[in-house]
């Protein structure tokens, strides 16, 4: 089987998990580096799963469900794995790698200087504002903005730079044929054809809240800077800043009131060292001094 083959069906068969994947590629890496082709039985795969996921894994890695899985992805999807060349460098070397993404849309995009925003589900309209103010400047530098489209500061990231006919690409929770929020439905259908979206969940995986933490990490290790726009305290958002500052990612933050809820995360984020971003020349020269 060729490894990207293989390499999918590990990733779809159920109990090896992200951690088991990264420990895999890692050790196939090692003894293996040119080796195109894997014919690995179970019992040799059984030491990158957990002690209490083992006989789920053994019982699933050989079934006709799993094949017929396999079968429809492959076909189904556009995939790309970590053992190809098309699978930005940044990604690999970060953080628990995805070896699989699903992905529609226009995957030339990640070849682009990348920008994550992220920021509070529940945002306002100062956090609308502060887009509308930032994001015309920032796109006509062809810097593509990554974020998860979620509600809030999400969706409102994606829809900003799109108005101004820029690049956006959705790292979702789902598989690619599901749509959360549902409202969001229209707006990932658009960013399929015309952006691009990715998933390393297959296809029918519905919203999981450990996904979106799982998800979260990606964002923080494709992206060069990661912009945080709102954010409560100790919210999701911080910590796909902590993920991006372990990538060794600028992270960069929109300054708010004191008495704001929504700005207390991004306040704490610059009095330990983020820059603040006061306007778009901010967020470019961020950018832009990660991608040089």
């Amino acid at each position: 089987m060729q490894i990207k083959e293989f390499l999918l069906k590990l990733h779809l068969c159920k109990g090896i998990g992200c951690h088991g994947e990264t420990k895999f590629w890692k050790w196939w890496q090692h003894n293996y580096p040119k080796e195109q082709t894997c014919v690995l039985k179970p019992d040799q795969l059984i030491k990158f799963v957990s002690t209490q996921n083992r006989k789920q894994f053994l019982a699933d890695f050989s079934s006709e469900k799993l094949r017929i899985n396999v079968t429809r992805h492959w076909h189904q999807t556009k995939i790309l794995a970590i053992c190809d060349p098309e699978y930005p460098i940044q990604l690999k070397e970060s953080y628990l790698p995805p070896i699989i993404l699903f992905y529609e849309g226009e995957l030339a995009f990640l070849r682009l200087p990348l920008l994550g925003m992220v920021g509070a589900r529940l945002a306002n309209q100062y956090g609308e504002s502060s887009l509308t103010a930032l994001m015309p400047t920032v796109v006509t530098q062809n810097i593509a903005v990554i974020s998860g489209l979620a509600a809030g500061i999400d969706t409102m990231a994606h829809k900003s730079t799109l108005r101004r006919g820029g690049y956006t690409i959705g790292v979702i929770g789902t598989g690619l044929n599901r749509y959360y929020p549902k409202q969001n439905e229209a707006l990932q259908k658009y960013m399929a054809i015309h952006q691009l979206i990715l998933s390393e969940y297959p296809l029918d995986a519905g919203p999981q809240r450990y996904h979106f933490v799982e998800r979260n990490r990606i964002i923080a290790g494709l992206c060069e800077t990661l912009c945080v726009v709102q954010a409560k305290q100790h919210s999701g958002s911080l910590i796909t800043a902590n993920l991006a500052l372990q990538n060794n990612r600028n992270v960069i933050a929109i300054p708010g009131r004191i008495d704001d809820i929504l700005s207390v995360g991004c306040n704490e984020l610059i009095a330990a060292g983020a820059k603040p971003v006061l306007n778009s020349q901010h967020i470019i020269e961020e950018v832009s001094v990660r991608f040089s």
